[in-house]
């Protein structure tokens, strides 16, 4: 077994090991192996073991992985996407897990339709006001939700946040309860054409604890990959 076959078992370990502590099912938790700037032969090695859920931050990365490897798998769409870069993404990636703008659901739904397809998105929040981080603050977000809505060719999912990198987990715990209070807030809205089945938060650092607060997908690099080369 290679060594990235087995980072990933031991990743699965942990997620297994979460979800029994936070006393849910291990089938709702999606594990999101995340595979940017890493190579296709890396991906097919995961591949290998039945791994189906990847994630790619860039544009050019989903298209070049997506035509190497033609096999069905599930490339989820998780970094910052700039709107001259949505007609990339659109149909090759399952899940965007980024919108943060009006203007952004506005692109994705111009091009969805004319792919003829409705595409599946996330709301991304800056759950902690970070300077630094994409992503709408807790209170736009109901808004963007409410906007978004009414594009026919997207289909709201859920919520994504990206948790400030620190040293212990549990210093995030708070941030990730936040997330899914407000889930349950926007859910229990009804609103057309919404479905707050979703809540992708929880990295390399801090996904168990991301678990025990209600998680259904975690985005795992470092752990399972290895640390990046950024000049690849």
């Amino acid at each position: 077994m290679s060594a990235v076959q087995e980072n990933y078992k031991d990743v699965e370990k942990r997620v297994a090991a979460a979800c029994d502590r936070a006393g849910r099912s291990r089938k709702e938790v999606t594990l999101i192996a995340v595979s940017k700037t890493k190579p296709v032969e890396m991906v097919r090695d995961l591949m290998d073991i039945g791994v189906k859920d990847f994630g790619e931050n860039h544009a050019q990365e989903v298209v070049a992985k997506t035509e190497a490897i033609t096999e069905p798998l599930n490339w989820h769409f998780i970094g910052h996407l700039q709107r001259n870069k949505v007609k990339y993404v659109v149909g090759r990636a399952c899940l965007i897990h980024s919108v943060s703008s009006l203007r952004l659901a506005e692109e994705i739904q111009k091009e969805a339709l004319k792919k003829n397809l409705v595409m599946p998105v996330l709301i991304e929040v800056n759950i902690a006001d970070e300077e630094t981080k994409s992503g709408i603050s807790e209170e736009e977000a109901l808004a963007l939700v409410r906007q978004a809505s009414e594009l026919p060719n997207l289909k709201i999912r859920g919520l994504m946040a990206i948790a400030p990198p620190v040293d212990d987990p549990e210093e995030n715990r708070g941030y990730f309860r936040q997330m899914r209070e407000l889930r349950d807030t926007i859910e229990a809205m009804k609103l057309p054409g919404v479905e707050m089945t979703e809540l992708s938060m929880g990295m390399t650092g801090d996904f168990e604890v991301a678990i025990e607060e209600g998680a259904t997908m975690v985005r795992v690099g470092t752990a399972i990959f290895g640390v990046r080369n950024y000049l690849v």
